[in-house]
């Protein structure tokens, strides 16, 4: 597999860094979804620890996404679909990647609404800038939730359209974002 993107395939490290991006959306929906699930007390705690610690490690790895492709374009988009499609799979990454921000910024206003530090995977944490306000918290987590819900949404019909192009227009979208991608 090569490090760097090709003409017709992402490298290594662009996969790496969207695949772990993938698992870190995953594990922080589902934490977040069913932190209810989750017994009272130190469990309950873990789990939000992991979902907050999903949050800022989503917002380094997408710094290191843009990074990346800065220094490494992208593979060009297979041309055949026409204008219409190409501005829709655009805007769709865009709005991929301005949920990717959004979300974890709102988990972060929440957790400092509720007064609460952010931990930084156990390694430090930043002190909320204000005190508690429980209304302002409630609203924070409703936004937060519905950009959550709206990301993972986004990103199913990303995966579906992912498909789309690998069985019905038969081309290498889907493939060249796999590891060892052939068709």
């Amino acid at each position: 597999m090569r490090f760097r993107n090709s003409a017709d395939a992402y490298g290594a490290v662009a996969q790496s860094l969207h695949w772990l991006t993938v698992v870190l959306v995953v594990i922080a929906w589902v934490l977040g979804t069913f932190d209810d699930a989750l017994p009272k007390g130190a469990p309950r705690a873990v789990g939000l620890f992991v979902h907050i610690s999903a949050g800022v490690a989503i917002l380094v790895a997408l710094v290191a996404r843009v990074l990346w492709r800065m220094v490494d374009p992208p593979p060009p988009a297979p041309a055949m679909l026409g204008a219409w499609l190409d501005t829709a799979g655009r805007l769709a990454h865009y709005a991929l990647y301005a949920l990717l921000v959004a979300v974890p910024i709102a988990g972060i206003v929440l957790q400092f609404a509720r007064g609460n530090p952010l931990p930084l995977f156990g390694l430090g944490e930043i002190p909320s800038p204000w005190g508690a306000d429980r209304t302002y918290a409630r609203s924070a987590k409703e936004v937060h939730e519905v950009l959550a819900n709206a990301l993972v949404i986004l990103a199913v019909f990303h995966a579906a359209a992912a498909f789309v192009h690998h069985w019905i227009f038969r081309d290498r979208t889907l493939v060249r974002m796999l590891p060892g991608g052939r068709r």
